[in-house]
């Protein structure tokens, strides 16, 4: 059965009853709106998109099990190209939501109807407000238990929007969409940047999680000599780090890609890997992305090879980190954070 959102957005197609040719579902994990949109309009076109690979996966085969054929894209331009109607699970980046608006608003159907919905408490008016700058009107649908949709119609053909540059200490930052910390480094990161002298000579590096790839640069400048990869499951945060490494010279020294953690690096290859991983999934907490990537850097990382982690001082990684990386010792922290330092062990 549908979640509350996906039957709250329904509830809404079923209210303006449009005939599209092209529908664009984008960022449903779940695929309840890909098969409520496929249910009441079965002759439309239907394309689907995800930020998140893990996202793109789960929606890919969440359409199979339900017999459906989608076009799935990873370019969001070519997947709301034409579309009279755009479903979207609202994102809880206002920058995001600016994108994706923008983005429908320049590439649709002049007649577009843009639903995205959410939990009420999740709602708030500088979403009306975003929404506002792309489209000519928006209003609130009716609710469904406690979730609602915003309706965006008259797409504004004069919308557009740019990436956010900042600085970092003496880095530039260059952000698109949702990426995590916009174009600054959080609080984490710093931390773990402010101990990059002590991290080891490393042939072949990581930066797992890789946002707009500040520890990947940092890491170019300290070891040009090291190969380098960044890896986010992330679009937006995917082309973030390839603007960041670019623009602070490293482009030739880094290499970023778009990956579901490690899931696709062989085992033993990697002598480093530096991480801040997240631990929300969209507006809910959620350990298990970090705990998965502690997994896979202990399958990675060659013997005696480090993985260095900044993380909430309330989360309780270190036995993961020791049953699963190796022996552990915590570098540094502060009230919020800390930094550990985990050495792969011969026959972990």
């Amino acid at each position: 059965m549908a979640d509350q959102v996906a039957r709250a957005m329904l509830a809404e197609v079923d209210r303006i009853a449009p005939s599209p040719r092209r529908v664009a579902v984008l960022d449903d994990p779940d695929g309840d709106l890909i098969i409520g949109a496929a249910k009441r309009r079965p002759g439309a076109e239907l394309v689907v998109w995800c930020d998140s690979l893990t996202d793109q996966r789960a929606a890919v085969a969440a359409a199979a099990a339900a017999g459906l054929e989608i076009a799935m894209t990873d370019d969001l331009a070519a997947a709301v190209a034409g579309a009279e109607l755009v479903l979207l699970r609202l994102p809880k980046s206002l920058a995001a939501l600016e994108l994706i608006a923008a983005t429908v608003a320049g590439r649709a159907d002049p007649g577009v109807v843009l639903l995205g919905g959410g939990r009420t408490k999740h709602l708030n008016r500088s979403m009306n407000d975003v929404l506002g700058r792309c489209f000519g009107a928006v209003r609130g649908s009716l609710g469904v238990g406690k979730a609602r949709a915003l309706v965006a119609t008259s797409p504004r053909a004069e919308a557009t929007t740019e990436p956010r540059r900042g600085r970092a200490g003496d880095l530039e930052v260059i952000a698109y969409g949702g990426v995590f910390a916009g174009a600054t480094a959080d609080r984490g990161t710093d931390l773990l940047l402010a101990q990059a002298e002590r991290w080891p000579a490393a042939g072949t590096a990581i930066d797992l999680g890789c946002g707009t790839g500040l520890l990947a640069v940092t890491l170019a400048r300290r070891q040009p000599g090291a190969v380098i990869t960044a890896i986010d499951s992330s679009i937006a945060a995917v082309r973030s780090a390839e603007a960041t490494v670019a623009a602070n010279g490293v482009a030739d020294r880094v290499a970023v890609r778009r990956g579901d953690g490690l899931r696709d690096v062989p085992d033993r290859s990697a002598d480093l890997i530096l991480c801040n991983p997240p631990f929300h999934q969209g507006t809910a907490k959620d350990s298990s992305p970090a705990l998965t990537m502690i997994d896979d850097a202990g399958r990675v990382l060659r013997p005696g090879g480090e993985l260095w982690l900044v993380y909430n001082t309330h989360l309780p990684y270190r036995s993961a980190l020791r049953s699963r990386v190796g022996r552990t010792e915590v570098i540094t922290q502060d009230r919020s954070y800390l930094v550990t330092r985990s050495v792969r062990g011969a026959t972990s």
